[in-house]
């Protein structure tokens, strides 16, 4: 068990199955390695059964703590990717950048402190040398299948 697999272990986290998703017109993998970059597509909540159940807006539907722990279970369900992709969390060097969108009613403005939660799993597993990266985080009108999150990203192996 690699350093940050183990760090997961120690914490309790069991990185969820794959999400399935309904057949789209084309195969978009979730992570694309092109040389050392490590291209991450959008990523929403996933749990143990594979499928996170908040749903909807924030601010409305969905309370601003339940779309923090939704930011939290996107890490998990990114990092249950990257495992399977890479092989070994271990062979990342560093996370790149995160971009954040949050399905949320108009005037909610804690977009930030919901997408922390993607962040602070990011730094726990990673630590702060290695989790550091840039972030953008924007609220938007709507996101796939009424997810309250979305996640993308991009990491360097090593």
């Amino acid at each position: 068990m690699g350093i940050i697999s183990q760090r997961l272990h120690d914490q309790g986290i069991v990185l969820p199955p794959p999400i399935q998703l309904p057949n789209g017109p084309l195969p978009i993998p979730w992570v694309h390695v092109v040389g050392k970059r490590v291209l991450i597509s959008g990523h929403g909540p996933g749990n143990s059964s594979g499928v996170y159940s908040a749903r909807g807006r924030v601010g409305a539907e969905v309370s601003a703590e339940q779309a923090h722990e939704a930011a939290r279970a996107t890490a998990y369900t990114m990092l249950a990717n990257l495992q399977r992709e890479l092989g070994d969390l271990d062979r990342i060097a560093g996370w790149v950048r995160v971009f954040g969108m949050v399905n949320c009613v108009e005037g909610f403005d804690r977009i930030p402190e919901v997408i922390n939660g993607f962040t602070s799993v990011i730094l726990e597993a990673f630590g702060p040398e290695r989790g550091r990266h840039a972030r953008s985080a924007i609220g938007v009108a709507e996101l796939p299948f009424g997810i309250p999150v979305e996640i993308e990203a991009e990491a360097q192996l090593v």
